[in-house]
């Protein structure tokens, strides 16, 4: 093995290959440089070719536009529709490859001037359908591509200024980068010297003493120090040394006492916990506090779980507790640790209490030594902490066990009431729409104008609280419903149907209703899931004034049947949305607006869609209309 001296020739030698590959890697840092300058100036060139391709991109849209504009004919929005998209591909290159925020300021603003052109111009032409040869609108869109290519510019300005800046500031880096390598050689030769004259005058002697310390310290030998020699930093090292070995013994003996603060708090936890009978567990509870802690005798009071206040003493023949002793340690604040009065070397902390769980108490008396240490007091109060968070656990889960037993006796009470409330409802409710109808088709004689308003109204409300019943029935029946009935189902076909239903409704109220549908199967019951996409088309069209508009949206996306229903009416408020699919709960505006309804049809339709496995969310705006969305499990085609 080497000596120190050779280690320290070693290291001598060592720096001076350090300074040789000190001066390689300047080299090697210097090409990094060139090719990160390279890499960054190619960046902003193709950020500016991208800006090049959004105006390229833009001219060709509005090209296509005039085009069609002045011909109607569609296959002049071919580039149209290429370069609206291409435009905003290329913005969000523009985007990825700059990061000066001038440029990405002046991009955000070339991006409004694109979507302002679009927006005010392009989509009003080409969804008007049809030519224009006046171009009633041409100066407002002249107008607006001259911002548009004003924008450009000023992107490109930035992208060039952006450039001029990155390549002056890798020159900058470069020069410092040749200036701190210089700088570095210079020192590392220095430092050399130095660390050769004063390794061979001053620190063999301290090095050795220092090694043979931290040996005597790594073989486990914790009270070994060294006798600080040497210069003034060795002793100042070898003072860190000592302080270190010392604050390790110092850590290791917490670390000691810790794991023994912890698997006490663990045994005790798991005896309050696993013990079933309430004075077992405190019982041994004391015991193992008297067993940690030295103790001559442990009082514990502690209720646990439903049982009664549990009163352990430890050992069993230890003196009980005077009562002024107990009402002292009550009165105190919980988790306190104080010292009992008229008793040496006792103390006690108390436990806090609430209605269902009366306050306790640990008490601890040790006579030899009396005294009690800071860490033993931190001990107990920690035991105590654990002991009160126990026992109200315990405490939580029996009041859990009981109201869950309540609730579940409230829901079956609940289940029998609707089921008793729909039975009785619906054999005189038959009687009343048989006779009504029988009266309504003259069957008891020709009725005045007045009798048959009456019969009409009679007949229309008996069908609503039908209606209603059968809803009822359907947020009432099991979720497992589906499963006698389930059939391969075409939702094309059923929302097809519906539209068929709908539209001349949405007609007559001045709506505009439609949709596309791509070929989708799931399995379930077709009347329910008819059900609830009718539920949903028929709310949009009630909810939406003269005017509005209606468009659903079928698609299979993966595994995943998704309908979309998005209407322009008067929206949900905010504070609305949390409970909109809970039965009876109706929108405050709708209230406000008188508009008719039970509050079970969004009910419904998410008790059937979860029956199918599938979902119902909803995103609104007050004024703005709202989209409804579902999702189904697919199946595949029958």
């Amino acid at each position: 093995m080497l000596s120190v001296r050779a280690r320290v020739d070693a290291g001598v030698l060592a720096v001076l290959v350090l300074f040789v590959g000190v001066v390689v890697t300047q080299f090697l840092v210097a090409d990094r440089l060139q090719g990160r300058h390279e890499q960054r100036v190619a960046r902003v060139e193709a950020a500016r070719d991208a800006n090049n391709a959004v105006l390229q991109n833009m001219t060709d849209a509005e090209t296509g536009v005039r085009g069609f504009q002045l011909t109607g004919d569609q296959r002049f929005l071919e580039p149209y529709d290429a370069g609206r998209i291409g435009a905003f591909r290329a913005f969000d290159e523009v985007a990825a490859r700059t990061t000066d925020p001038a440029a990405l300021r002046l991009l955000t603003a070339e991006r409004t001037a694109a979507s302002r052109w679009l927006y005010a111009f392009a989509y009003p032409v080409v969804n008007a359908g049809v030519a224009d040869p006046g171009f009633t609108q041409t100066t407002r869109g002249k107008q607006l591509f001259d911002e548009l290519r004003a924008a450009n510019a000023a992107v490109d300005t930035a992208l060039v200024a952006d450039q001029h800046r990155v390549a002056a500031a890798d020159r900058r880096s470069a020069r410092l980068a040749q200036l701190l390598f210089a700088l570095l050689a210079i020192a590392v030769l220095g430092v050399t010297l130095l660390l050769a004259t004063i390794a061979r005058r001053l620190l063999l002697a301290p090095l050795e003493q220092l090694r043979t310390t931290l040996q005597r310290l790594a073989a486990g030998e914790l009270s070994a120090r060294v006798v600080p020699a040497g210069p003034r930093e060795m002793r100042a090292v070898m003072g860190t040394l000592n302080h270190l070995a010392a604050e390790t013994q110092r850590l290791l003996a917490e670390d000691a006492a810790r794991v023994a603060r912890t698997e006490l708090r663990q045994a005790v936890v798991v005896a309050l916990r696993e013990e079933a009978d309430p004075a077992a567990a405190t019982r041994r509870v004391a015991a193992l506090l008297g067993a940690a802690l030295g103790a001559d005798a442990v009082h514990s009071r502690v209720a646990i779980g439903g049982a009664e206040e549990a009163d352990v003493r430890w050992p069993r023949d230890a003196p009980p507790l005077p009562a002024e002793n107990v009402r002292a340690v009550l009165a105190a604040p919980p988790g306190t640790v104080l010292d009992v009065p008229d008793v040496p070397g006792g103390v006690a902390v108390p436990i806090g209490g609430d209605a269902d769980c009366p306050p306790g108490l640990v008490q601890v008396v040790r006579r030899d030594p009396p005294d009690w240490t800071a860490d033993e007091r931190r001990l107990l109060a920690t035991v105590a902490r654990e002991i009160d968070h126990t026992v109200r656990q315990q405490h939580l889960h029996h009041r859990q066990v009981r109201l869950i037993t309540e609730l579940r006796g409230l829901d079956e009470r609940k289940d029998a009431f609707v089921a008793t409330v729909t039975h009785e409802l619906r054999t005189p409710l038959t009687s009343i729409l048989g006779y009504t109808e029988m009266l309504a088709d003259g069957d008891g004689g020709e009725l005045s104008p007045t009798q048959r308003r009456g019969v009409t109204a009679i007949l229309r409300n008996a069908h609503r609280l039908h209606e209603t019943i059968a809803d009822l029935l359907v947020l009432n029946r099991a979720n497992d419903a589906v499963g006698a009935t389930a059939t391969r189902v075409d939702l094309a076909a059923v929302t097809a149907a519906l539209h068929a239903e709908f539209e001349p409704v949405a007609r007559g109220r001045g709506l505009t209703l439609t949709g596309r549908a791509d070929q989708v199967f799931v399995d379930g019951d077709a009347r329910q899931l008819d059900r609830a996409l009718r539920n949903l088309l028929g709310n949009a069209v009630k909810f939406t004034e003269a005017g509005g508009a209606i468009t659903y949206r079928l698609r299979g996306t993966g595994g995943t049947a998704v309908l979309t229903v998005t209407d322009t009416g008067i929206g949900i408020p905010e504070a609305d949305l949390a409970g909109l699919f809970t039965p009876f709960h109706r929108a405050a505006n709708a209230m406000d607006q008188a508009v008719q309804g039970t509050g079970l049809g969004l009910a419904i339709v998410r008790a059937i869609l979860a029956e199918h496995g599938g979902t119902v969310t909803v995103e609104s705006r007050l004024g703005a209309g709202s989209t409804f969305t579902v999702t189904l499990p697919v199946a595949g085609r029958p």
